[in-house]
């Protein structure tokens, strides 16, 4: 029970359907849940997410899913004030809403790029700036953003991704340092390639696949709860010392 009596906002957290691809959102809610968190899924897809909810409540976990589009400021001001209203108080955020569209320099069009550094970078952002009154309320916790490699390096098919990824990465270590007296974590994490129903799509063709694969040397996709378990550490106290950090999951892609 790692995360007893915490709670948690996780975004992104939708697809958690047991017996379903999960997304690393999702795998996420049910590892919190199962080490004793109440988990918040913050999600634009309500159908998925409110099924996921129901599965985790069928499971004795406390869950509640809020519609949320991690690029509205209003959004996140009302989900916040409902969890804190609801539960008492906020311990947890995992910034782990995205989207990802391949495309080069010359292929991006600006509404691409302002696509993916609204989602990534302004909801990483909003989401801080909204739970950091709470969790100091809460005599501090944990904001875990999820990054990517892709924020750390480059590659030949993505240009917006990264640059949003890595605005994710540096954003997370100017957060860390301005609260670290309030004693509120922020770390992120930057996964490796992993199936989710995001990058399923991509996976499924045969070249696409042969080339991701020729660039991991473990020689295997990450799975979502791989990942999830990278966020757990972080959220919970076993890194009451780790603030402005990168956990890299990426089955030794960056090392090479």
């Amino acid at each position: 029970m790692r995360l007893k009596g915490k709670v948690a906002i996780i975004t992104g957290a939708a697809a958690g359907v047991p017996g379903e691809m999960m997304g690393i959102g999702g795998a996420a809610a049910w590892l919190f849940v199962r080490e004793g968190a109440t988990v918040v899924i913050g999600d634009i897809n309500e159908k998925q997410g409110r099924r996921t909810v129901a599965k985790l409540r069928e499971s004795g976990g406390e869950a509640l899913f809020q519609h949320l589009d991690v690029t509205s400021e209003q959004g996140w001001q009302g989900v916040v004030r409902e969890t804190a209203s609801r539960y008492g108080k906020l311990d947890i955020l995992v910034n782990n809403a995205g989207i990802g569209i391949l495309a080069t320099v010359e292929e991006t069009t600006v509404e691409l790029w302002d696509a993916h550094m609204n989602v990534h970078a302004r909801g990483a952002f909003l989401g801080t700036k909204y739970a950091i009154p709470e969790v100091r309320k809460a005599g501090g916790g944990s904001i875990v953003n999820v990054s990517s490699i892709h924020g750390i390096t480059g590659s030949p098919t993505l240009a917006a991704y990264h640059a949003a990824k890595g605005a994710v990465r540096i954003f997370t270590k100017a957060a860390a340092i301005q609260y670290a007296k309030d004693k509120i974590r922020v770390n992120s994490v930057h996964p490796g390639y992993t199936m989710t129903p995001m990058t399923e799509p991509g996976f499924s063709i045969p070249d696409v696949m042969k080339a991701v694969m020729g660039r991991i040397p473990l020689g295997r996709l990450a799975k979502p709860e791989e990942i999830a378990a990278g966020i757990l550490y972080l959220a919970s106290d076993e890194s009451s010392y780790v603030t402005g950090a990168e956990l890299v999951i990426d089955g030794g892609v960056t090392a090479q």
